[in-house]
């Protein structure tokens, strides 16, 4: 299996390299050159298995040689060891043809922890065989950041900084970045919002002296391991509800376009999904794309569900690839309209293909809340404002396909938010009982592209 960049110039690389690399060096992002098939036959064995076993199934021939079969089992089960459900991504129903995907009990309550422990026992691994040291550097706009510094904690050959929105993600999001002790993490609170920090990132992986100097290497959903741990869950979802003898349909809160271009990479693979369903809170640039065909930026908006506050979506670029028949050139010049101009048109072809392939919705701050309140009340299932968002947004597309919506935050990550349409405070779970007593451990940093850099070199422990 090789991997080529969406814009065209990089280096083909094999899995192990790709993932070490993140952003390719022509600031494209990494594809495997064909999506391997599964028959339905195989979909179909992956019924009663467990969530380790279907990664395993799933995963194994993106990987390539990079890891034997042995190997990859025991860094899949080390991976997903400190989840709080043995299910892993347990469904639970809301209503006839309706379900919720719950992707919040890895360590940090996140979707992130599917990919994220996953690729730091995949780093730790390959670093200690070559015994190479990296840098990670990371944007967030909340729970990306948590998960990378809980997976990478205290891990060998790796400093890994994340660069956050000063004061633009919930309490409890920010203490899981800034309350771990491990001297190679290292939470910086960065003057901006999140496409600030994400720009960032980006601009540091384009300064090849800097890059080469520490190691850089990104952890970000730019990186394809991140997109591939995520391709599991629909999986498993899927074949618990009847595929491949029958198709589903899926509802995705998203910002960065990461989780559903994993549902996108599914159905390459021949899972039968009938829909796939982009949902926007009011930064809302992904639907009013494909409404329009017009990607134009328009200023990120504060919202309850501050993890979807985003208008540069990093993974719609690999959308963009397949949509402009993975015309490198032709990303390349998007790409680069977006940066000078702020936005750019999707051509008639390509619109027409992203119009196929996903459907997509809005949800306003009202209605967000109103969802949490009324799905409480009929379910007692208590939502987080993101998969309220996305709940919101499914409904308006459900039908005898069962659709599923996916549950990506725990409530108690934003309380404040659920109490206000509920009256009910969601409680941390117990091993996160202290985590308002931990004391904290945070750099404030200005939008400056020099200072940041400065700070990584002084503070790694390479």
């Amino acid at each position: 299996m090789q991997y080529i960049s969406t814009r065209g110039t990089a280096p083909v690389l094999d899995f192990e390299a790709t993932m070490l690399t993140g952003l390719a060096r022509d600031g494209g992002l990494y594809l495997p050159d064909h999506v391997p098939p599964m028959k339905q036959s195989e979909i179909a064995s992956l019924a009663g298995l467990s969530y380790e076993e279907q990664a395993f199934l799933i995963m194994r021939p993106f990987i390539g040689a990079a890891f034997t079969d042995a190997e990859f089992r025991e860094i899949i089960a080390r991976a997903y060891a400190g989840f709080g459900h043995p299910a892993r991504a347990p469904l639970k129903q809301l209503a006839a043809n309706h379900f919720l995907l719950e992707l919040f009990h890895g360590p940090t309550l996140a979707f992130k922890d599917f990919a994220m422990q996953l690729i730091g026992q995949l780093f730790q691994a390959a670093l200690k065989r070559s015994g190479q040291r990296v840098t990670i550097v990371g944007a967030t706009s909340g729970d990306t950041g948590s998960a990378a510094i809980e997976a990478f904690r205290g891990l060998e050959n790796v400093d890994v900084f994340i660069l956050y929105p000063h004061g633009r993600v919930s309490d409890v999001q920010r203490r899981q970045m800034t309350t771990p002790s491990e001297a190679n993490v290292h939470a910086l609170a960065v003057d901006g919002d999140f496409d600030t920090c994400q720009a960032l990132v980006k601009d540091m992986f384009n300064d090849f002296t800097f890059r080469d100097e520490v190691g850089l290497a990104g952890v970000n959903s730019i990186n394809w391991a991140r997109v591939l741990a995520q391709v599991v869950y629909y999986f498993s979802a899927a074949v618990s509800l009847g595929a491949p003898h029958r198709p589903v349909s899926f509802t995705v809160p998203t910002g960065n376009f990461g989780d559903i271009f994993a549902g996108y990479i599914a159905r390459a693979m021949g899972l039968p999904i009938e829909k796939l369903v982009i949902a926007t809170n009011q930064n809302d640039i992904l639907h009013r794309a494909l409404a329009t065909g017009g990607y134009v930026t328009d200023g990120v908006k504060p919202s309850i569900s501050p993890s979807m506050d985003i208008q540069v979506s990093s993974n719609f670029e690999r959308a963009l690839f397949d949509a402009y028949h993975r015309d490198g050139a032709a990303v390349a010049q998007l790409m680069d309209e977006l940066k000078s101009g702020g936005g750019f048109q999707i051509s008639q072809g390509a619109l027409e293909f992203l119009r196929e392939t996903f459907a997509s919705g809005r949800a306003s701050e009202d209605e967000t809340m109103a969802t949490i309140t009324r799905t409480a009340q009929d379910t007692a299932e208590v939502l987080c404002p993101h998969s309220a968002v996305g709940v919101h947004v499914a409904e308006t597309y459900l039908s005898a396909t069962p659709m599923v919506t996916l549950a990506t935050a725990h409530p108690a990550k934003f309380p404040d938010a659920v109490e206000q349409a509920t009256g009910i405070r969601p409680p941390l779970p117990e091993r996160m009982a202290d985590l308002f007593d931990r004391p904290e451990r945070v750099t404030r940093l200005p939008n400056d592209l020099a200072a940041i850099e400065a700070h990584i070199r002084e503070n790694r422990t390479a």
